[in-house]
């Protein structure tokens, strides 16, 4: 029997269609609705102008609407808003793969995909023994396998590149994953509850070797939270606990330091996310600062960018941070024409109306850049 909300869609849209085959839209509806005209803001850049740019905030994904194709508007006026509209719930991590975005939200309990090319969102809870729990982070390796790290289960789940489960690696009370970088082999496991960065077998998810214990000294780690692998090779890990970022070699070695506590800029209050770019650079979210400072290797604060007042590009409570070089083009035509793209900066906020806010990183034409430049001449103020 058809529910009367069935009969209520069936019999709206059969007036919809008589509607438009008449052409009677007018004597139909006294008051159509007014499209409003869009007014696109002036671009933002880090550093503000006149300043040399090198970031352009490009737009905000949050729902299946931020990526859907233009909307019937009479349609809308019609039908109302009855379609369910999909939103991230809380988001930490996130990732792109062929043209697809990747969340990992943790309030959901799942993976959100927002394919960008089809204009189509998905979401996948997993099955069985592949069911995810409360999903932190997502890695994605170049073939389109998946690692997730999951803090419900305990365990670090695979998922094949059309998202089908093939294992779950992991012990009882063996760690607390909150984020893992994939180095060749290996997978570097950052482990919040034992302090500790566990190496494993990426094919099998046997243990290696781990590095690191309690403690605020050099190759000890605090809430270690997210991890990065640089160009050297190394494994830059973010300590939330000891408000620094701290870099090791690839057999755990200590080498040096990125940080302080405090509250001036090049310092950090309560650091979460890290990505580095093809030239070493790192950016690191602060989630108490909500914004994502920008080093060089050597530790020299370059910029920062990511606005906390209720502005299209604000930060609320950033999270994960991920670079990508591969998509670009999808996002090319949010971009200031003159501003040359080299790679998107994407940042998760967990809470507030944004959810993953889209930077480019790039250049001007037409405009002089120091000799040495790395990133910015100047942080925006």
């Amino acid at each position: 029997m058809k529910t009367f909300g069935h009969r209520r869609r069936a019999c709206l849209a059969a007036i919809l269609a008589a509607v438009v085959s008449t052409g009677l839209l007018s004597a139909c509806v006294s008051n159509p609705p007014q499209e409003k005209i869009a007014v696109s803001p002036a671009p933002t850049f880090y550093p503000s102008l006149p300043n040399p740019p090198r970031i352009q905030y490009l737009t905000t994904i949050a729902s299946e609407r931020d990526i859907a194709g233009k909307a019937d508007s009479f349609a809308d006026f019609i039908l109302g808003d009855e379609k369910e509209n999909q939103r991230l719930t809380q988001p930490y991590g996130v990732a792109m793969f062929q043209g697809r975005m990747y969340v990992a939200d943790t309030g959901a309990g799942g993976l959100a995909i927002f394919d960008l090319a089809k204009q189509r969102f998905s979401f996948n809870a997993g099955t069985g023994n592949g069911r995810m729990k409360r999903p932190i982070n997502i890695r994605i390796d170049t073939d389109g396998t998946k690692f997730v790290t999951d803090t419900g289960r305990d365990q670090v789940l695979v998922y094949d590149r059309d998202d089908r489960y093939v294992a779950a690696y992991g012990t009882s009370k063996q760690f607390r994953p909150v984020d893992l970088a994939i180095a060749g082999d290996r997978l570097y496991v950052a482990d919040i509850l034992n302090h500790q960065i566990h190496v494993l077998e990426k094919r099998t998810g046997k243990t290696l070797f781990t590095f690191g214990k309690a403690g605020s000294g050099e190759g000890e780690l605090f809430h270690p939270t997210n991890i990065a692998r640089g160009p050297d090779g190394d494994i830059y890990v973010v300590e939330t606990s000891n408000y620094r970022v701290q870099r090791f070699t690839a057999e755990g070695k200590p080498v040096r330091s990125y940080g302080t506590v405090g509250t001036t800029l090049g310092s950090f209050a309560r650091p979460k996310g890290i990505a580095m770019d093809r030239q070493g650079r790192l950016f690191v979210g602060d989630a108490a600062f909500q914004n994502v400072q920008v080093f060089d290797n050597s530790g020299k604060l370059l910029l920062y960018f990511g606005q906390t007042e209720k502005a299209a590009e604000s930060l609320n409570l950033p999270a994960g941070v991920t670079i990508d070089y591969d998509n670009v083009a999808a996002f090319r035509k949010f971009a200031q024409p003159k501003f040359d793209l080299d790679y998107l900066v994407l940042v998760a906020s967990q809470f507030g109306p944004n959810k993953i806010d889209v930077f480019g990183f790039g250049k001007m034409r037409g405009v002089d850049y120091p000799p040495d430049d790395k990133a910015a001449a100047t942080p925006n103020s």
